[in-house]
């Protein structure tokens, strides 16, 4: 069982910074890949990003076109920890950000293949 608390949403303007942060508890966090997807009003949940697990050699990630450029996906095995750096912020950024963790290691890009689930946190950014 992995516990996945998220932390770092608000209300910024377009153009502005903001990182995510994702802890996590429970069984060993390197064996998991993590991403980040978001879900904003009236729309399915969506891919955002996804890094391998931190216990491989090279760390392979994986963007949403849309945020390629803007956002980094980074973590930190000795804090447990999942980082989402998201810069030059737009509106359409705009949604309820969730961590996932995935068993096996590699990346993935829908829903179905993650196996745990932070309860998300809101990023606003307005225009």
């Amino acid at each position: 069982q992995v516990q996945l608390v998220e932390s770092g949403g608000g209300l910024v303007q377009a153009g502005d910074s903001l990182r995510l942060s994702c802890a996590a508890s429970g069984r060993t966090f390197s064996t998991y890949a993590m991403g980040w997807f978001r879900q904003a009003p009236g729309k399915e949940r969506e891919f955002v990003a996804a890094i391998s697990s931190v216990r491989w050699s090279v760390a392979y990630t994986d963007y949403l076109d849309s945020v390629k450029g803007r956002f980094t996906i980074s973590g930190d095995n000795a804090k447990n920890t999942v980082y989402l750096q998201m810069n030059s912020l737009k509106p359409e950024d705009t949604a309820v950000y969730y961590c996932a963790a995935k068993t096996g290691g590699r990346t993935g890009t829908g829903v179905p293949d993650y196996d745990y689930w932070g309860q998300g946190t809101q990023v606003t950014v307005s225009s």
